[in-house]
């Protein structure tokens, strides 16, 4: 294990980008304090599908695909000598999704990951990462969807309570590609996630699905970043939220920028947020830079309440206790996008873990 060491500008929180994240609770990720651990932690279940390989590769074998600016990221890239690297070969489609899992390491030290997904060219695949346990993650995910292919991103963070997990998953969007992106954060004591998506040629398209419940101490953070660098590309991000507990936290920053030669543009961006008890706070903040009048539609909704008192009443009134009617309607608002999976056994056990989360923390 070593102590990483860089040039990157630290973090101060000053920072518009770094405004509402607790550095303290980073565990040195940010600032060249952690302890760097030499371990790879995701892993293939199961068989390899035809057309699908996975493989780790040495850094100078897999260069990054993209720019970024965020000092975790910088770090990571510097700190990684080995990338994992899932690839989908052209025209292949894969019936069945393919699962990653990543094993919990341990909180005094942290693991420095890269990811590449490469989905070539009219290839389709489903692909879920799970997140289980207790450990330091800073990981950086590049995804590469090539022209005429189709890639569905699921990823469960259903982390230990110790958990401070940072992480970036950019997407690159090709000619007649479609990227959809399911974020699910229900575990962790920290995490901090970067959702990106650069369109790379016309005729793209992208959905961000996202869901996230936190509870008393725990801070989750989901930042944005669309960017319609080309024209006729089309994106839809919708982001749900419910907090319950003291010190609760959440934090949902939807970026989408329209450059000048991204006529054509269709985007909508929506964020909701259920809190479920006082003490809990959600910061939302959802924006839109357009360069181009030349556009199809864009825009943007937030909303943070609590309760439907009209919905809870309809459940009592029909015999249903309170406990159970608070637990229908949370039940309810998360469906829309935990549906979105379409794995049923997945669906369930994320359902039964928010239902636990919420009789935990009494709401």
């Amino acid at each position: 294990m070593t102590t990483l060491t860089t040039n990157y500008l630290t973090p101060t929180g000053r920072e518009e980008a770094w405004r509402f994240t607790p550095l303290k609770r980073l565990g040195g990720m940010h600032d060249g304090s952690a302890i760097v651990a030499d371990r790879h932690s995701l892993t293939l279940a199961g068989s390899k599908a035809t057309g699908v390989s996975f493989e780790l590769k040495s850094s100078s074998d897999a260069p990054v695909l993209s720019e970024s600016d965020d000092a975790i990221v910088g770090r990571i890239r510097e700190a990684a000598r080995d990338v994992a690297v899932l690839t989908i070969s052209a025209n292949t489609e894969v019936a069945e999704p393919i699962i990653l899992k990543r094993t919990p390491g341990d909180v005094q030290s942290a693991e420095f990951a890269r990811v590449q997904i490469k989905v070539e060219n009219h290839a389709r695949a489903t692909i879920i990462v799970e997140n289980t346990g207790d450990t330091h993650l800073a990981e950086d995910v590049e995804i590469y969807v090539a022209p005429g292919a189709n890639l569905t991103l699921v990823s469960l963070q259903e982390w230990g309570a110790k958990t401070v997990h940072a992480g970036r998953q950019h997407a690159i969007v090709d000619r007649d590609a479609n990227f959809k992106s399911i974020v699910v954060t229900i575990g962790g004591s920290l995490v901090r996630l970067l959702p990106t998506v650069e369109f790379a040629g016309p005729g793209a398209s992208c959905e961000l699905f996202g869901v996230y419940f936190a509870t008393s101490g725990q801070f989750f953070e989901h930042r944005m970043f669309v960017d319609h660098k080309v024209p006729n590309a089309k994106s839809r991000v919708n982001y749900k939220g419910a907090l319950a507990g003291d010190q609760a936290h959440t934090v949902w920053i939807g970026d989408v920028f329209i450059r000048a030669a991204a006529e054509g543009t269709d985007t909508y961006e929506l964020n909701r947020n259920l809190l479920l008890s006082d003490g809990a706070r959600a910061d939302s903040v959802p924006n839109l830079e357009i360069e181009t009048g030349e556009i199809v539609g864009a825009g943007h909704a937030s909303t943070t309440g609590r309760f439907d008192d009209e919905q809870l009443f309809y459940l009592m009134s029909r015999g249903i206790n309170l406990s159970d009617a608070r637990r229908l309607v949370v039940r309810g608002f998360f469906n829309e996008i935990i549906s979105e999976i379409g794995e049923e056994e997945i669906q369930v056990r994320l359902m039964d873990r928010i239902d636990n989360e919420l009789a935990k923390a009494g709401a």
